[in-house]
């Protein structure tokens, strides 16, 4: 990208700043008491050290009535001790017997239940935190401020403790964080806080800090302040988690069993309060679980989230410009240690992630064995540095090394710039944001450089949003994740949310976003105009949208979209519908229809998906998805179905029993991968997966492969 296309781009940022630096905010603050007894996390706020705390007294209503008095009152207390962090909270209900709660597994979806969020920012930089939370079960839910706030990244997992406790006034909270889950800086006597309470079956928030629609919870730039923030005692800062595997595996049809038993060592160190370094040994992902299998209707590579521990701690660091999504990722961790979708074994890792100053900062190395036929050894990398500038902004740089299939010289290097601000004409959200991005691979010669900007003005009443991005011809990071290159992408998208003074509608959602993508030299290949004349959201909590949607594609060469279907080359146009219902989560039995339907390439092709949840008790949670694809060519006919199943067993909020079952006719198989894990301390886990395959062959079932592990960790903290 040329120097000369930024120099717009910071004179409006540089204007920008003056306007949000001339606001100011009256935040609210709480002091933190102290723990000088001990704290029995029970869920009961029953010891002296409670009772002599600051409080806050109650939260302010946002949702249905912005500014309103909340149906119960919450109160709100933290402490600090010599190694850890307690929260403390009484939420108070008028009617006990209608607090919603089903969960109680790890990083469940409490968005649909009561629950308690906290949000916590020990750096105070208006960018990054930690967000918390539980709902009346137990069930605890912990994750990591994405997206410069505007959402979280639940994959990261810490180690905290936390127990409720119900009554016939509502149920009370216990939280206990040990100070080495969290970073922070080093001297900080104020941190960034937040609290928010959800009462499902009236579909309520509440919050504390700047109690408006427009901002998000993980907007620690909106945050109030804990006060009085002590020296915490790191003790040595040093967590060794050794694990040991063992079980058996059996790859194919009529193959041997092979038996195995390995240990792996993962070690952390901190370098202060404000730098994680992370040490891994013969990595073993064997918890892990599965992917869901996805139906793939376009001639793009599917993307599949992040799920292993190592690559997922401050994985927040790593996050590149603003406006990316799934098109451009520059470091996609999953192409370390999977190759084509099988496990390439890690040798040694080690990571360095954290903060100094204003400057976040990340690197990775990892080494990877070799695998016949599949990967040679490997060793690659990343390194990430982000500079906080004025009030929520940031300049950063990005470069990757090495390639998982031994291809040479391989690099990649960019930097990016967002600026953004919650203050803009005095209390609304906006962003601008620039990146750019060019690698080197031996096999490449054309062009090999991406760039794209993006402004953003993402609020309650309207979003609007414009997206450009630039693609080049051989643009493949070895490190990266690119499904579509050679192109220029244009996005837009105008929203309009009007919230009605009506007693069963809670908010309409009016949509317009148009999209276009040429290749590069401005010659269409794709357009598509997704509309929503209707979307409303009930006050019961139910939900109904229908969309249409124009939609374009020029093929330059032909693809498969089914097993014997070829779609050749040429220009097509067709409009899609959408019809869509969603029943409230709020209920015992909940569920989600939607129905695609209309024109495809000449032809016509309906997309049904049935998704549904029913939990009978607390105990007992059943999930069903059911995904059927209909199309009927000009050049041939398919019939795709994908079934699953999930079946778990809350036994507590430490373990569970969960077996998730899955089936589609293109491969012709089932799968099934059944999960026992025990929380039994909050540093120690121990689970046993059992993973089991059938294939149809020939019109006859065959045991394809299977495989039962059984895995022991524990992470000793001096």
């Amino acid at each position: 990208m040329p120097a000369s296309s930024w120099i717009p781009f910071f004179l409006l940022s540089t204007t920008l700043a003056g306007v949000a630096r001339g606001q100011t905010d009256d935040l609210p603050s709480l002091v933190m008491g102290r723990s000088i007894g001990p704290i029995r996390i029970d869920g009961v706020l029953d010891e002296a050290d409670w009772d002599s705390a600051p409080f806050i007294p109650d939260l302010i209503m946002i949702e249905p009535v912005e500014g309103g008095r909340p149906t119960g009152r919450t109160l709100v207390r933290v402490l600090a001790g010599p190694s850890s962090l307690y929260f403390g909270f009484v939420c108070e209900d008028p009617d006990p017997a209608g607090i919603v709660s089903f969960t109680k597994e790890r990083d469940g979806e409490l968005g649909d239940e009561d629950h308690i969020k906290v949000v916590l920012d020990p750096f105070r930089d208006g960018r990054t935190g930690y967000v918390l939370a539980v709902n009346p079960g137990g069930a605890r839910y912990d994750a990591l401020v994405a997206n410069r706030g505007e959402e979280d990244n639940p994959s990261w997992d810490g180690i905290w403790e936390a127990a409720t406790h119900r009554s016939d006034k509502g149920w009370s909270l216990e939280i206990r964080v040990p100070i080495l889950t969290l970073s922070y800086k080093k001297g900080l006597t104020e941190w960034a806080f937040n609290v928010e309470r959800r009462i499902q079956r009236l579909l309520e928030t509440n919050r504390w800090a700047s109690p408006r629609r427009d901002y998000e919870i993980t907007q620690t730039s909106r945050a109030g302040l804990l006060l009085e923030v002590p020296e915490f005692d790191l003790g040595l800062g040093l967590g060794v988690r050794p694990a040991v595997v063992g079980g058996y595996e059996r790859t194919e049809p009529g193959s041997a069993v092979d038996g195995n038993g390995e240990p792996s060592l993962d070690v952390q160190q901190r370098l202060g309060p404000n730098l994680l370094s992370s040490l891994t040994v013969n990595t073993d992902f064997a918890e892990t679980e599965v992917d869901a299998r996805q139906t793939n209707l376009t001639r793009f590579p599917l993307f599949f989230p992040e799920k292993r521990t190592f690559f997922l701690e401050g994985s927040d660091i790593f996050d590149f410009g603003l406006g990316l999504g799934e098109d451009v990722i520059p470091f996609f961790s999953r192409r370390i240690g999977l190759v084509e979708g099988q496990e390439v074994p890690i040798l040694a890792g080690g990571k360095v992630n954290g903060r100094i100053g204003e400057t976040n900062v990340g690197a990775l190395v990892v080494g990877t064995r070799s695998v016949e036929d599949l990967a040679p050894e490997a060793a690659m990398g990343v390194v990430r540095v982000q500079q906080n500038v004025l009030a929520e902004s940031s300049l950063g740089g990005i470069a990757t090394f090495g390639d998982p299939l031994g291809r040479s010289g391989s690099w990649l290097a960019g930097s990016d710039f967002t600026y953004q601000t919650s203050r803009f004409r005095g209390d609304k959200n906006f962003l601008v944001g620039v990146w750019g991005l060019t690698m080197r691979r031996d096999d490449l010669t054309g062009d090999t450089s991406a760039w794209g900007a993006k402004i953003d003005y993402p609020n309650d009443l309207w979003d609007i949003a414009f997206t450009h991005k630039r693609i080049g011809q051989d643009f493949d990071p070895s490190l990266g994740f690119v499904p579509r290159r050679a192109i220029k992408s244009y996005r837009g998208g105008v929203s309009y949310m009007p919230r009605p003074e009506s007693d069963w509608v809670r908010q309409f959602f009016f949509e317009f976003r148009p999209e276009l993508t040429t290749d590069l030299d401005d010659r269409w290949e794709s357009y598509r105009v997704f509309t929503a004349p209707l979307n409303v959201d009930l006050e019961s909590g139910d939900r109904f949208e229908y969309n249409f949607v124009p939609t374009g594609e020029r093929l330059v060469e032909s693809f498969e979209i089914a097993d014997g279907v070829v779609i050749p080359a040429g220009n097509y146009d067709w409009i899609r519908h959408r019809i869509e219902w969603e029943s409230a989560a709020k209920r015992k039995l909940s569920g989600l229809v939607t129905w695609w339907f209309g024109g495809f390439y000449g032809g016509t092709l309906d997309e049904v998906e049935v998704s549904a949840s029913w939990t009978p008790s607390p105990i007992v949670t059943l999930q069903a998805v059911l995904e059927r694809n209909i199309g009927d060519l000009p050049w041939g006919s398919f019939d795709q179905s994908l079934v699953g199943t999930r079946v778990r067993f809350n036994l507590s909020p430490d373990l569970q029993l969960q077996s998730f079952i899955q089936y589609d006719d293109e491969s012709r198989s089932w799968g099934t991968n059944t999960r026992l894990h025990w929380n039994f301390r909050p540093e120690g886990d121990f689970y046993v997966i059992y993973n089991h395959n059938v294939v149809n062959l020939l019109d006859r079932w065959y045991r394809d492969s299977d495989a039962l592990i059984v895995k022991l960790q524990y992470m000793f903290r001096r």
